[in-house]
């Protein structure tokens, strides 16, 4: 059949791909789709996994598949639980510390008792408001911005941006969904279940707050119930050992040792319960104390490095794009930019690491 009528450029094109696809196998079809961020008509291969708009920077996924939260309500439990049992966990050590500790110090002195239960009424009242804040606090949310079509959308305006399926709005680059809680968050840092809320822009600094003086107060706690372990421990019923002629050997230190910690177990048999709580106090304090400081250190490398956890995990082997310095730090924490003179030399120089 003769058409006489001039073919379109649709129709043109899809001859052409016509005549190709029958000379090859596999043939490449741009598909045509919409950008999510300014609604502009753009065509995408059909294998690519995304695409960036020219016009307002967005980022579109294509196939994305939007997974189920199926057990979101069992995490909101979970995080619920954890908190409840951290917070007991804090009120605990508190009480018992003041119970075993404070009698010893104040049979020492009135004066030191009151000092030092002061300092324990101060570390306890940032611990526990720090904790709350980081808890309770809104994480934080994104910044609400005009998407959805082109007049309305300046050019560059999502730049980097990519929506979110769960939330159904846009994404900034530095914005998670976090699927515990349900919303997406800006800067989120990670999820703790310990406080039962996301690290985010709104709650980092508190979190960090409660990491500092949590750590203290378990150094403080380790000090003060060894200090008063030693004073009620029964005295060490043993004989010194006799050198023969004023010679020092290994064997001689073995004996030593042998002799000291055995006679330090036995007399820890007569421990009265005050006794038997500092041990279990100052075990615990060390223990805690020592995982919160790696915790600690690990928050504040990432805030020196200006990024958060989520982000260095995403970024992985890349280049490092932002600059490490202490600088970041002073900003983190609120202060002011030209604070920083009073910091030493070194401390103000930037520090660039290469890999």
């Amino acid at each position: 059949m003769d058409f006489t009528s001039p073919a379109s450029p649709s129709s043109a094109a899809y001859d052409v791909v016509a005549q190709e696809d029958d000379q090859s196998t596999s043939v490449d079809v741009a598909l045509e789709t919409n950008c999510w961020g300014c609604g502009l008509c753009v065509f995408v291969s059909p294998n690519a996994s995304g695409f960036k708009c020219g016009w307002c920077g967005a980022i579109t996924k294509q196939n994305a598949v939007k997974i189920d939260n199926k057990h979101f309500r069992w995490r909101v439990l979970r995080d619920r639980c954890f908190v409840s049992i951290v917070l007991l966990f804090m009120l605990f050590f508190i009480c018992i510390g003041i119970w075993a500790v404070y009698p010893v110090v104040f049979s020492i002195s009135y004066l030191c008792g009151i000092f030092h239960l002061s300092i324990e009424v101060i570390l306890s009242i940032s611990t526990l408001s720090s904790f709350y804040l980081a808890a309770f606090r809104p994480a934080g949310s994104p910044p609400t911005i005009l998407w959805g079509s082109y007049p309305t959308v300046g050019k560059g305006g999502l730049e980097n941006y990519t929506f979110c399926y769960y939330c159904s709005k846009p994404k900034s680059p530095r914005t998670h969904h976090c699927r515990s809680c349900g919303m997406c968050i800006l800067d989120m840092d990670h999820h703790c279940p310990f406080i039962g809320n996301c690290v985010g822009a709104a709650n980092h600094r508190c979190f960090i707050i409660f990491l500092i003086s949590t750590v203290i107060s378990t150094v403080y706690l380790a000090i003060t119930t060894s200090y008063a372990a030693l004073c009620i421990w029964p005295s060490l019923d043993h004989r010194p050992t006799r050198m023969w002629n004023g010679v020092v050997d290994s064997e001689l230190i073995f004996r030593v040792l042998k002799e000291n910690i055995l006679a330090f177990l036995s007399s820890a048999m007569f421990l009265p319960a005050r006794g038997l709580v500092l041990v279990y106090l100052f075990i615990s304090s060390v223990s805690l104390g020592i995982g919160l400081t790696v915790l600690l250190w690990q928050q504040l490398f990432y805030i020196y490095i200006g990024k958060t956890y989520l982000n260095h995990l995403r970024d992985g082997d890349n280049a490092e794009t932002e600059k490490q310095d202490c600088q970041n730090l002073v900003r983190f924490f609120g202060c002011p930019y030209s604070s920083a003179i009073y910091l030493p030399s070194y401390w103000k120089s930037r520090k660039i690491h290469e890999k």
